[in-house]
């Protein structure tokens, strides 16, 4: 099979060695920093059956491209893309999205499948534990800890603290999850009115990708408290009323892609394997 893979992190270097070991045809364009051969990206999508773009793909006018030393336009991009070719790109938006609709592409959203939405997230939480036992100047058995979120992520990562011996906090707005929370053995909290509970904790790693941790909210925070931001841009934690409280912030979104760049691509190959099976049985 013959693939074209374009733009994205080392992520995407990674997932083009992995389709080329189990014997695709892999051509490469905007990944030169990545350490695999690269072409103009009209070379490396002719004859591609599947072109892979990155995740995220980006929502503006150009593809996700940063070990490129070229912008790869997403209206030059999609006007280079055949009837018989198939787009497979993450989390797609914004402008891409506009012109895969308007040219009738034939495409799929990786970032969509169970499977690879959960295995990204195990990554980001064991990123999130390195990062943090790295970072604190003490360990995490017996610190109070808080995750402000209950999805995939913040669920795995408050699992992973909690069996490292971490007094784990979990803050959530379902009663359903704030149950589930406690039925783990862990505290639960609601996050809209987390204001009067923040005092206490050594680390707060922020998942909800919406304003949560205001300047009062930081306020109540011990000065060496630890914030780790995982949301994408611009994530839940005011980092200018921080900076000017003195509490440090790590802004680390994109963990995957940087924690553990060959097994995020081990798990995007999955999702886009399962994806071709289902096209190609339809």
């Amino acid at each position: 099979m013959d693939f074209a893979v374009i733009g994205g992190d080392m992520r995407q270097a990674a997932l083009a060695r992995l389709l080329a070991a189990d014997g695709h045809n892999v051509c490469c364009a905007g990944l030169e920093g990545g350490g695999v051969e690269c072409f103009p990206p009209e070379t490396a999508l002719e004859g591609a059956r599947y072109v892979v773009l990155p995740l995220p793909v980006g929502g503006g006018d150009y593809i996700n491209a940063p070990l490129s030393g070229r912008g790869i336009g997403a209206e030059e991009l999609t006007g280079l893309i055949c009837p018989n070719q198939t787009l497979l790109a993450g989390k797609v938006e914004g402008r891409l999205a506009e012109l895969i609709k308007e040219r009738g592409i034939r495409f799929a959203d990786y970032f969509t499948r169970e499977e690879l939405t959960v295995r990204n997230a195990a990554i980001t939480a064991e990123g999130a534990v390195e990062l943090l036992m790295r970072e604190m100047p003490v360990t995490l058995l017996g610190r109070r800890v808080l995750v402000v979120g209950f999805g995939r992520i913040g669920k795995l990562l408050a699992l992973r603290l909690h069996l490292l011996g971490a007094r784990v906090t979990v803050s959530a707005r379902k009663s359903a999850d704030m149950a589930w929370i406690e039925c783990l053995g862990l505290e639960s909290a609601d996050t809209r009115r987390l204001r009067g509970r923040l005092g206490g904790f050594d680390a707060v790693v922020n998942t909800v990708p919406a304003p949560v941790l205001d300047a009062r909210a930081l306020s109540e925070l011990k000065r060496d408290c630890l914030c780790l931001e995982l949301a994408p841009k611009p994530g839940g934690v005011d980092t200018d009323a921080a900076g000017e409280l003195g509490i440090r912030v790590i802004a680390a979104p994109g963990l995957p892609g940087k924690a553990a760049p060959e097994s995020a691509a081990a798990a995007i190959k999955e999702a886009i394997n399962n994806i071709i099976n289902e096209l190609e049985s339809e």
